[in-house]
């Protein structure tokens, strides 16, 4: 469970990409003679993000790679931003980020799975890891998903956060009476 107090003092969410909204696989290889990755993103995490959006909750991901995968699964969703850096450089990322948007580490929340994330995982709020992250990144963690990331941990960890704010019975209400999210 999440603390209900510390999940309204949330004003934003950052997700890692590779490890928690995919399975940490990539497929390379040609195509039409140029070389292209893949990844597979999980459609569930996809809602999860729509209903952070309806809840008014920013969304935004840290990747330790640069991946044009993610930037269009990203535009696809409608995420706020992106950040595609060197892994290590993650904690120096997310704070411009928190500084240019006037939010402090302890309203922040982040989801990860492994040791680029671990600096960023120290400094916010609410830490999550995901079932399969590395033993360092569990031991930070206040909240360990259930799920594996690239198979619905992202979603499990937006689902637990609006559950805590006492946004969910709203949110599931207006998802099953108003029109279609564009994208998930």
């Amino acid at each position: 469970m999440i603390d209900p107090g510390l999940a309204r003092r949330l004003r934003i969410v950052g997700l890692d990409v590779d490890g928690v909204l995919t399975d940490n696989g990539i497929f390379v290889g040609p195509v039409d003679g140029h070389v292209v990755e893949l990844k597979r993103f999980d459609i569930q995490d996809g809602l999860g993000h729509v209903l952070m959006r309806e809840a008014g909750l920013p969304v935004v991901w840290v990747s330790g790679r640069h991946s044009e995968a993610t930037s269009a699964r990203a535009r696809e969703l409608r995420v706020e931003e992106v950040l595609q850096v060197a892994g290590p450089r993650k904690l120096e990322a997310f704070g411009a980020l928190l500084e240019r948007r006037g939010i402090a580490w302890a309203e922040a929340a982040f989801v990860g799975d492994d040791l680029a994330d671990l600096q960023v995982l120290r400094r916010v709020g609410l830490p999550i890891a995901v079932a399969n992250a590395v033993a360092e990144v569990k031991a930070a963690a206040a909240y360990v998903t259930g799920a594996s990331g690239g198979h619905g941990a992202a979603r499990e960890a937006m689902e637990a956060i609006l559950k805590a704010r006492g946004h969910w019975p709203d949110l599931l209400e207006r998802y099953f009476t108003e029109p279609a999210p564009s994208a998930v």
